[in-house]
């Protein structure tokens, strides 16, 4: 009786908190892919990876080159490829897959895809599963630059491999004596020259046949071991019931450093379950980075399903080469350098909390990206904007400044601050060849006129905002670094958003180069000046100087009625210059909730902007609010495209209480926490610990609140003061206290309220 009693007492606590801490289990791959191009639900595939992977690994749903590789509706698999796609609206690279095929041998993509249910698809991130209706079952575990698959054929039938070498030119080489595949793949678009990703594959069981193909019609050569050209393939045969073990690896460098990064990843697993294992170790140490307690089932799995999706980017690109140093094959100018290079990212959407998010968990790793931005810019001329993995130049503006200005505020000083402010001088004065983010579109407007006029430049009014927001990050380096003179460079730009402020309608508009408003203006039309968006969510992009914008539109209670009819308008679209509906104007319409069009980037600042006109209550209100109704952990998971860890992230920093409105400052702006216990375990060793025990759907409210046993009256948090440490305390209720923290002492940053 006694032995029983400690038990229960000593042991199965432990046990249940070993349990708690499985973390990767509440992690959905899964969300968000039921997208399509009319509508989507977050534009993610079941991401097979480990945190920040070089390669991923998917099932494929898709076509080979469809930017929808996986669609949730869609009930037959073609293929479990190698991929590295951010967004279904972007190509994909550096991809092959494999697939298996029972009975007889059939190459064509089409004609080998295999029916497959739900029900027997696990989808997490160390591993993931699926049995097709006709028995074979596919298992991939990942490593950072590869995979370990397992093929398990039914007994009694015949089983094939078939390796596509998806749509560009490829290489195949058979060694049945070895059991090894190698080859490379060269598919994507923009690379430089000599770009190849280099794969070395080794089986555990013997090929009863084998032979090359290739995928534009879909011919066979039997027998053969080599072929090389466009969408070159091969295939394999194996005894009837084989289960194979699959261990692959790739490489940008070479087939040598491609056999190095198996060894080093892959090598000692002879097991499938070993690499699982191993993999769900890091994931539960990247997942266990944010324990949350006191939510339900669902909501743990909603947030671990953000996190996990806001830890894929941005993407290593480098590998570790035979001593032990990291080294990269640079898509900026072909050359093999020393040292780390990230990719697959666009800026535009990231820099808002993706990069934030980075700078608070993984300050090394983040140290180490703003280093490869300069390199970057040292191998191409330009600084990245939208990298994948060579530089695209898509959407606006010119964000690399802001992830320098806000690592340098954040401690991360890895870098030349000087030399990073050359890069962006050039940036913000020139305009590259690649697109509208590489450097910058209407400069010579923007400079001679103050703003960047429409319809001269295509979505003019939306530039001129993000430009300012640069420029005052630029100044914000510039004066935390004692440059003089691109603080002042820069700081006489940093206020030309008011120069599209049209105070007779009380919005940001277009304007000609003769400083006359576009006619028939009306707030619900999409596009024209504005990227993605409409009138009523380019109102609030002035994240330095929210202050100023508060002036501007005629003090505080303009300001906040303005606010609340973003909510309460109707959610009526105007297609404009798009034509037609777009799928960012149908998930408005489908969230209800008035103008708010959480599914892009423009707006989802916008919640925490009361926290500056003295309505805190409000942030906290609408801020669970668009936690409750637009997230989830299912399929349709995401109000909008995820892009590339942006959206997660605002979730994750938002059930923490708090997000980074203004990236460039030490601040995060305070909304209300989703959970009644989190711990934020850095990277320093210390804990930053946020308690709200009366934290429920209903009491979303902060009425009072202590940091560190003090009275707190601020609504911003430092980021000095989580990297310490400490206990910030709240007392949650479901109706506010209206005078908490809303006089001008405790609000946020704005560079003209300093």
């Amino acid at each position: 009786m006694l032995k029983k009693g400690w038990f229960l007492a000593v042991l199965l606590p432990l046990y249940v908190q070993a349990r708690q801490h499985d973390l990767v289990n509440y992690v959905n791959t899964l969300q968000g892919t039921n997208s399509k191009h009319e509508l989507t639900r977050g534009n993610t595939y079941p991401t097979t990876s480990l945190p920040f992977g070089m390669h991923t690994w998917t099932p494929q749903t898709g076509r080979n080159g469809d930017g929808w590789k996986y669609q949730y509706f869609l009930d037959r698999i073609r293929g479990f490829q190698q991929a590295h796609q951010c967004s279904s609206w972007t190509r994909d690279y550096a991809v092959f897959s494999m697939m298996p095929v029972l009975d007889s041998l059939v190459v064509d993509q089409d004609k080998r895809a295999a029916k497959f249910s739900h029900r027997n698809e696990t989808a997490r991130p160390n591993h993931y599963r699926v049995m097709f209706d006709n028995g074979i079952t596919t298992a991939i575990a990942p490593s950072t630059r590869g995979a370990h698959l397992r093929f398990s054929f039914p007994k009694n039938h015949k089983g094939y491999l078939v390796l596509d070498g998806y749509i560009g030119l490829s290489e195949v080489k058979i060694d049945p004596a070895n059991r090894k595949i190698t080859g490379f793949v060269n598919n994507g678009a923009g690379f430089k020259r000599g770009w190849k990703s280099f794969f070395v594959i080794y089986f555990d069981r013997p090929f009863k046949s084998f032979g090359t193909w290739e995928n534009q019609k879909n011919t066979i050569d039997h027998g053969q071991t080599t072929a090389t050209g466009k969408g070159k393939g091969a295939y394999l045969q194996f005894a009837p019931g084989t289960t194979v073990q699959v261990k692959t690896a790739s490489s940008y460098i070479s087939l040598e450093q491609a056999e190095l990064n198996l060894k080093r990843e892959l090598g000692a697993d002879k097991m499938i379950e070993t690499t699982i294992a191993r993999a769900g170790k890091v994931w539960n140490k990247q997942l266990g980075q944010i324990l949350v307690e006191g939510g339900s089932k669902a909501d743990k799995e909603t947030f671990y399903s953000c996190f996990f999706r806001a830890s894929l980017f941005s993407r290593k690109f480098y590998e570790i080469d035979s001593k032990g140093q990291p080294v990269y094959f640079s898509p900026y100018d072909g050359q093999v350098h020393p040292g780390y290079m990230f990719t697959d990212t666009g800026f535009w959407d990231t820099f808002r909390a993706q990069f934030p998010l980075n700078a608070l968990l993984h300050p090394t790793m983040h140290g180490r990206y703003m280093q490869a931005m300069l390199d970057a810019w040292k191998q191409c001329g330009w600084l990245p904007s939208w990298s994948f993995p060579s530089e695209a130049g898509s959407m606006i503006g010119n964000h690399a400044i802001s992830l320098f200005a806000d690592a340098w505020a954040k401690g991360v000083r890895t870098f030349d601050p000087a030399e990073a402010l050359r890069a962006y001088e050039h940036e913000s004065g020139n305009k590259g060849p690649w697109g509208p983010a590489n450097g910058r579109d209407g400069y010579k407007e923007y400079e001679a006129l103050g703003y960047v006029p429409y319809p001269q430049v295509r979505e003019a009014t939306a530039k001129t905002l993000e430009y300012a927001y640069d420029d005052f990050c630029g100044y914000q380096l510039a004066r935390m670094t004692g440059n003089k003179h691109y603080e002042d460079l820069f700081g006489r730009r940093m206020f030309r958003y008011k120069n599209v402020y049209d105070p007779a309608t009380r919005f940001m508009r277009g304007r000609d180069k003769d400083g006359k408003w576009t006619s028939n203006f009306d707030p619900a039309e999409w596009g024209g000046p504005y990227t993605e968006g409409n009138a009523w969510h380019w109102q609030w992009s002035v994240f330095h100087d929210v202050s100023g914008l508060i002036d501007l539109m005629g003090g505080e209670k303009n300001f906040t009625a303005k606010l609340d009819s973003v909510f309460t308008e109707p959610n009526r679209v105007n297609v404009g210059t798009y034509g037609g509906m777009i799928h960012e104007m149908t998930e408005m319409v489908m969230a209800n909730m008035g103008q708010y069009a959480h599914g892009n980037q423009p707006i989802q600042h916008m919640v925490y902007l009361y926290n500056y006109a003295g309505q805190p209550w409000k942030t906290q209100y609408h801020a669970r609010e668009v936690m409750r109704k637009l997230y989830d952990a299912s399929e349709n998971g995401y109000p909008g495209d995820e892009d590339q860890g942006q959206t997660s992230s605002w979730y994750v920093l938002s059930a923490l209480g708090f997000y980074s409105v203004c990236p460039g400052t030490d601040e995060y702006v305070l909304g209300s926490p989703a959970f009644r216990k989190i711990t934020i375990s850095l990277e320093n060793g210390k804990k930053f610990i946020i308690k709200a025990p009366a934290n429920n759907a209903e009491h979303v409210y902060i009425t009072r609140a202590s940091l560190n046993g003090k009275p707190f009256n601020r609504n911003y948090l430092r980021h000095q003061e989580l990297l310490a440490g400490g206990v910030l305390e709240l007392d949650m209720q479901s109706t506010p206290n209206k005078q908490r923290a809303a006089g001008m002492a405790g609000r946020p940053f704005s560079v003209s309220a300093k």
